[in-house]
């Protein structure tokens, strides 16, 4: 049997579906919404969902991509921070997709405070969403930390925070969002978003990023240990590693000593590490 239908949503239908409750996009809150139909289903095709996925989408919007989703997912929470747009997105789904409609549920709540708890239903396996730039990471790495049963994760971001999410040790815009991301799992680039597909469009173009969930690198240093090394060696990512963790070890040389008990050369800088010389690094801390 054919699984139900979504009439995806288009630009008259996105600008229609704001001005019925009065919705002014809001910059602050990022709310740049998708109004073309192929870029949501590029998105759920390029998601790899697979039979009965349990889905967590972070900020709706209006419901384009919510639309696509339903058309895959067994179940579907949608999280959205704003009141106004929580409380329509249920409408918008049993016009658009009736047959669909009870996959879905919706919770006015803020993404950076979800706790499992929060969360109806069986606990999520896929995280697909398009985050607002502001809070893109924060959003993305509490929600990987929160929700250990997420196995794959494909979010839509800036270009360039796109960029760094995926970048490789060495690379001009790796940092401490790349190495962070990678305490979670294998991290790539799945593809270029143009800004014309937006309403309003952006200043800038978008990126999609997948996440693959791994088993952290072993080690006896919690990931606050690590993540702490992680954030002093970044801090002052232009000096070599024996100076910019003097704080963090007591002094450069304190520092210099567990760099080279992790196997560590103390002349090397923070974008030079991979997650794994962290969580070395972070068993020798003073």
């Amino acid at each position: 049997m054919a699984e139900p239908a979504a009439a995806l949503l288009g630009p008259a239908q996105v600008r229609a579906l704001a001005a019925s409750i009065g919705l002014r996009p809001s910059k602050q809150r990022g709310q740049n919404f998708v109004v073309d139909p192929n870029t949501v289903r590029r998105i759920v095709r390029t998601a790899q969902l697979e039979p009965g996925e349990a889905v967590l989408e972070i900020g709706p919007g209006l419901g384009s991509l919510t639309l696509g989703l339903l058309q895959v997912a067994s179940s579907l929470v949608a999280v959205e921070v704003d009141p106004a747009l929580a409380e329509r997105l249920p409408v918008t789904v049993q016009e658009r997709a009736p047959g669909l409609a009870d996959r879905l549920v919706v919770i006015a709540a803020d993404a950076l405070l979800l706790r499992r708890q929060d969360l109806p239903g069986p606990e999520p396996t896929a995280l697909v969403a398009n985050l607002p730039y502001n809070v893109a990471v924060p959003v993305l790495l509490h929600l990987l930390q929160t929700l250990p049963s997420l196995r794959r994760v494909l979010v839509m971001v800036q270009a360039e925070v796109a960029d760094r999410l995926a970048a490789a040790p060495g690379s001009k815009v790796y940092g401490v969002p790349s190495v962070k991301a990678r305490w979670y799992g294998q991290v790539r680039r799945a593809g270029p978003v143009g800004r014309a597909v937006f309403w309003p469009a952006p200043n800038v173009d978008s990126g999609l990023v997948a996440v693959t969930r791994a088993d952290p690198p072993v080690t006896s240093a919690s990931r606050a240990e690590v993540f702490t090394a992680i954030d002093a060696a970044f801090a002052q990512r232009r000096k070599t590693l024996r100076a910019a963790l003097a704080g963090w070890a007591g002094s450069a040389a304190a520092a210099e000593l567990a760099l080279r008990a992790a196997g560590i050369d103390p002349g090397l800088r923070g974008e030079q590490l991979d997650v794994a010389d962290y969580a070395r690094l972070a068993e020798h801390r003073p």
